[in-house]
């Protein structure tokens, strides 16, 4: 097996198990709020706090200084 064959192969079941855990997720219940409840949390704290974060990154590397 050629080394793009199998880089072929391990994308196609990627996506197969992705889309039997989001069958999962969507069917069950629990597992949906779980799923709902962590997408919250992304977007309403972590996401805004590393973006927050590499801007400064941004910002000290140009050179500027510090606010």
């Amino acid at each position: 097996m050629t080394e793009d064959r199998a880089e072929k192969v391990a994308n196609v079941l990627l996506a197969a198990v992705a889309v039997g855990v989001t069958v999962l997720i969507v069917r069950t219940p629990p597992l949906r709020r779980l799923a709902w409840r962590l997408a919250v949390v992304t977007v309403t704290g972590t996401l805004p706090a590393w973006i927050r974060r590499e801007v400064g990154h941004a910002w000290a590397e140009s050179g500027r200084r510090e606010i």
